[in-house]
């Protein structure tokens, strides 16, 4: 029977190091012990050299059968040994070990470890195969984790409190999406997977904890792209006394401090691009981007003969704010390759949104792009509930439009203060820095079709 733990470990990483301190041929006295998975067998007379890969790193273990006994491990095996850091006459740092013990024994071989995993649905579907044998993808990973750690840290160094809110909500609320559906037992009640955690974080400011943020899962029933899945991570936070002019300086500061901490530096290569991610960033009104591509107009007749002109279909877009979101994706969003805010939005695609002091039919909303891709979107926050009313009606009337939320438009009659509000796609800010086409390759388990 296999043993049930092997306590007291050291990490390969560590006795790596003491290793390499080592003149060549030379072994310490200290003895150490170490698990994790062999990934490499060889053998010369009674010497086996086996690799051994934890989470921390890989070591060459040195195993002379006059001392270890026989060697029967195969490779993907999971062992524990016991031995003395020592350095290879070859200079390789390793383990000279004393005993070896099985731990779980491999039952189907694994895939090429020199090429690794190279099948893309087999990466995507088999997501262990592809961190066992590929390094890449284990140390993409392992910056995903740190990008959510400094995130973290930078919003909490700046005074936010963590809060946590509903995923299962009686109405969705906080943008244009198709929601998932689900039913609710107890309250026998269609409940929706959330597609945004913006309207309970509002609440909590006119509760008065002035500066909150959520890390999460937001779900959108919608398509798949490159930098789309239907199960998303999302960091949002409300900021009170602050508009979108505060918000635009604080992720600039905060997408700065997050690479400097993750990455070493300011610069990332994405998507073709090397991009500098140092505030602050260009700025460029909305209105100011569709005239210069010669698509700035009102009336929805000639905004969509403009379009159909330049091949794009607008055969599914019922509205003016719909032509307008499909000619920034197609012919605005591309072109911002270095750090971008566009900013300053019509009233039609932005309902939470306060409008400017110039002019009411547009808000002061902005969205920020990195490489082409959108991370991120932010308002300075509609807080007067009868305009909110207003908004949400107008919103209803929009094809794919959500629906009311009476009681949020009841929190707010009780007083929110100026506020200023953020969105930020961590799926997509962790392609950017790792330097990953497809955001599936920065997603750990991403849904797939299942296997015909």
């Amino acid at each position: 029977m296999l043993p049930k733990r092997f306590p007291d470990r050291d990490e390969v990483g560590a006795v790596r190091a003491e290793a390499e301190t080592l003149e060549p041929g030379a072994e310490a006295g200290d003895k150490r012990r170490l698990a994790g998975r062999v990934m490499g067998r060889r053998e010369m007379g009674k010497l086996v050299f086996l690799d051994l890969v934890d989470r921390s790193g890989r070591i060459q273990l040195l195993c002379d059968t006059a001392r270890t006994g026989p060697v029967n491990i195969d490779l993907g095996d999971i062992v524990g040994v016991i031995g003395s850091p020592a350095r290879a006459r070859r200079g390789e740092p390793s383990l000279a070990v004393d005993g070896l013990e099985l731990l779980a024994k491999i039952q189907r071989p694994l895939p090429d470890t020199f090429h690794g995993v190279t099948d893309v649905e087999t990466r995507y579907r088999q997501r262990y195969l592809d961190l066992l044998v590929n390094e890449q993808t284990r140390a993409d990973f392992d910056l995903r984790t740190r990008v959510v750690t400094a995130v973290r840290r930078h919003l909490d160094d700046a005074g936010f409190l963590e809060v946590e809110t509903p995923v299962l909500q009686p109405r969705y609320g906080g943008g244009f999406a198709e929601p998932f559906v689900t039913h609710y037992n107890t309250l026998d009640a269609d409940y929706y997977l959330r597609i945004a955690t913006e309207l309970y974080l509002k609440r909590l400011i006119v509760g008065g904890l002035e500066k909150v943020y959520e890390l999460g899962k937001d779900f959108r029933n919608e398509g798949l792209s490159y930098k789309h899945v239907p199960e998303f991570t999302m960091v949002e936070w409300y900021e009170a006394y602050t508009d979108y002019r505060d918000q635009m300086e604080r992720v600039e500061r905060l997408v700065e401090s997050v690479a400097l901490e993750t990455i070493g530096g300011t610069i990332a290569a994405y998507r073709g691009h090397e991009v500098d991610l140092k505030a602050p960033w260009r700025r460029v009104k909305l209105v100011d981007a569709l005239a210069e591509q010669g698509l700035w107009t009102r009336d929805p007749d000639e905004l969509r003969s403009r379009l159909n002109e330049r091949g794009v279909d607008t055969s599914r877009d019922r509205s003016w704010a719909q032509l307008v979101d499909h000619a920034l994706s197609h012919f605005i969003e591309p072109a911002l390759i270095e750090p971008t805010i566009l900013h300053d939005y019509p009233v039609e695609l932005s309902p939470f949104a306060q409008a400017t002091d110039e002019d009411p039919t547009i808000v002061e909303r902005f969205e920020y792009f990195v490489g082409g891709t959108e991370l991120g979107n932010a308002f300075t926050e509609l807080n007067d509930p009868d305009e909110q009313a207003a908004r949400f009606e107008q919103q209803a009337a929009e094809v794919g439009g959500e629906p009311g939320d009476p009681d949020y438009v009841e929190a707010l009659a009780y007083g929110m203060p100026p506020t200023g509000g953020l969105g930020l796609g961590i799926d997509r800010l962790t392609m950017v820095l790792a330097g990953r086409d497809n955001i599936r390759d920065v997603v750990l388990f991403p849904a797939l079709r299942e296997r015909s």
